[in-house]
């Protein structure tokens, strides 16, 4: 179907709610994320330490100062930074990723965004610190898609978040580094969801599929 610039506008209408201020600021922030995510991946393995703790330093930054920190004002307020496990380098491997996998797809209602969809594209097989593991590897569904990692271990609801955290959402530019075949999995970057930090947020958790039987004690702590 043939659309003229004519009718694009007369089907178009007003949208209310995040102002172009808004937007724009959520664009510096996923700039500047995606920037620190890129000196991660170019990084020497024997570079790994410095740059894990430059980005957890750049992060603590965004979440102190920029607009569009899952902080609230009175939280950045008493903010100094994020709470993490000490950097380990056996917690940093390749994972192998298998596509031969059902492709289920899962629905969450998130209030501010409406209905998020996303997809079972992979199996990742890996091995850490000396245990055979597996994890679901997703696909966000919609405009543009993205990589989604997320899982929970036997730490949550002790010293890390009872939900679960993150490894990859590619849409926030959270990418540790993937290939068609190969995945990066560095538990050391391993991060909340924004519900994490505050009420007023709902996100996507780790279905049970991608809970692992043993503790990852590596990445950020649960938040105080």
């Amino acid at each position: 179907m043939q659309f003229n610039q004519t009718q694009i506008e007369a089907e178009g209408v007003e949208h209310s709610g995040h102002s172009a201020a808004d937007r724009l600021s959520l664009a510096d922030w996923r700039r500047r994320m995606a920037e620190m995510y890129v000196a991660i991946r170019e990084a020497a393995e024997a570079n790994q330490p410095a740059a894990l703790a430059h980005f957890r330093a750049e992060r603590d930054q965004l979440f102190k100062l920029h607009a569009q920190s899952p902080l609230d004002p009175a939280q950045r307020a008493v903010f100094k930074n994020l709470p993490y496990y000490a950097y380990q380098p056996s917690w940093r491997v390749v994972g192998r990723i298998d596509p031969d996998v059902p492709q289920h797809t899962f629905h969450v209602k998130l209030p501010a965004d409406g209905d998020f969809y996303y997809t079972r594209i992979g199996q990742v097989h890996f091995t850490v610190q000396g245990v055979e593991a597996h994890l679901s590897l997703f696909w966000i569904e919609g405009y543009g898609g993205g990589l989604f990692l997320p899982f929970k271990d036997q730490t949550n609801g002790q010293s890390s978040y009872g939900g679960g955290r993150y490894l990859y959402d590619t849409i926030k530019s959270a990418d540790l580094g993937a290939d068609p075949d190969r995945i990066v999995l560095d538990f050391n970057y391993a991060y909340n969801p924004s519900c994490a930090y505050s009420p007023q947020w709902v996100c996507p958790l780790s279905p049970p599929e991608n809970s692992l039987t043993f503790a990852v004690e590596a990445g950020e702590l649960a938040f105080e």
